[in-house]
């Protein structure tokens, strides 16, 4: 009884369900049974009854557990499939997102090695262009070197130039100023010469020499001698010669800077080289 008990637990209390099932039915025969009994035959009339069918499954035991093992299997089975493909999907997206951080990464590094080209390339143009303007400013400062020293030729031989052209003025006024005092030199010796009364003891190899101090119109200032003959009549009539010649009018014609560079202060040398004895 208790293994009936527990069976009928076991499967849900399905059996309880259909003997209870068979006993309305069996009552409600027994109640048609009765009243058909009390009553007249011509008067009765028999309701077809309304037929209830009822499945009786005697469900065994060990094949419930076995289609419980197999849905449980197949739960597990479907279970693990799921979790198979969470694993893959999680896999798949542990793959793709190591291939997008593989991308990035790439991507990264690409953009780096970009912008260090470009940067290379910036600094290498930079570069070039440093040299183009050291290059530039080498050549600039080379012209500027050469046009300077063009110049500084060109200044050199215009300075010699000029330097030849005041030589040659020079040579020219030299020239002339030699000229000129030589010219009013030998016009003094001889307005001397005309004049100069030599003493009868005057001989060869004596000297006088006289400083004389003029005026830019020839005129005398002062005579004085500067150096004695050893004879006092040769000394006198030397200084009677100067005074007896001047004033000196060719000296009027002489510009004033070789008058004063020459004649303003003149020294004159009387020596008798004409005598005999």
């Amino acid at each position: 009884m208790n293994n009936i008990f527990n069976n009928l637990v076991i499967y849900n209390g399905y059996p309880i369900s259909i003997a209870a099932a068979v006993a309305f039915h069996v009552m409600i025969l027994v109640l048609l049974v009765w009243v058909q009994s009390n009553n007249r035959m011509d008067s009765f009339e028999l309701v077809q009854p309304t037929i209830v069918k009822a499945l009786f499954i005697d469900e065994n035991p060990q094949v419930r557990n076995q289609q419980i093992l197999e849905r449980q299997r197949v739960e597990r089975i479907e279970q693990q499939r799921i979790l198979r493909e969470e694993e893959q999907f999680r896999e798949q997206e542990e793959v793709e997102r190591q291939q997008r951080q593989v991308q990035e990464q790439r991507e990264r590094e690409q953009t780096v090695l970009r912008d260090q080209e470009e940067l290379e390339r910036q600094r290498a143009q930079e570069a070039q262009q440093e040299r183009e303007r050291q290059e530039r400013t080498r050549v600039e400062q080379q012209r500027e070197l050469v046009e300077a020293e063009r110049l500084r030729q060109e200044e050199e031989v215009e300075r010699q130039r000029q330097a030849e052209e005041v030589a040659v003025i020079a040579a020219e006024a030299a020239r002339t100023e030699f000229e000129l005092v030589q010219s009013a030199t030998a016009l003094i010796q001889q307005a001397l010469q005309q004049v100069w009364n030599r003493p009868p003891s005057a001989r060869n190899g004596m000297r006088a020499i006289l400083r004389i101090r003029m005026l830019p119109t020839g005129e005398l200032i002062e005579a004085s001698i500067t150096q004695s003959s050893g004879d006092s009549a040769f000394d006198r009539s030397a200084e009677n010669a100067v005074y007896s010649a001047s004033p000196f009018a060719e000296l009027q014609n002489l510009p004033i800077n070789v008058f004063n560079t020459n004649f303003r202060t003149l020294t004159l040398i009387f020596e008798p080289e004409d005598l005999l004895n």
